[in-house]
């Protein structure tokens, strides 16, 4: 059991992927998604800027971890919620 360890940017975000298979012997695998820049900033699957997750998936059919979890990212960028804080985001504010 070892665990691969990469940073990926989505959408102007740093992020640390970390995914561990088989991460008690069996059929379920771990990530662990950190966001590294800009500190603080929220992501659709997480609002503290990290999410550890465990799952059955076989991420090698989405073709490994890094694109198992920007398909995610991507797939929940598009909810509702999420569109309206990148809409938020852009608004200017005078305070």
């Amino acid at each position: 059991m070892s665990t691969q360890i990469e940073t990926i940017d989505w959408q102007g975000i740093t992020l640390s992927v970390a995914y561990t298979a088989q991460k008690f012997g069996r059929d379920v695998h771990h990530l662990e998604i950190h966001v590294l820049e800009p500190k603080g900033a929220k992501l659709p699957i997480t609002d503290t800027g990290y999410k550890s997750h465990f799952f059955s998936d076989d991420v090698q059919g989405y073709g490994g971890p890094v694109a198992y979890v920007k398909a995610w990212l991507d797939g929940a960028a598009g909810e509702p919620d999420w569109m309206r804080h990148v809409e938020h985001e852009r608004q200017l504010r005078l305070f």
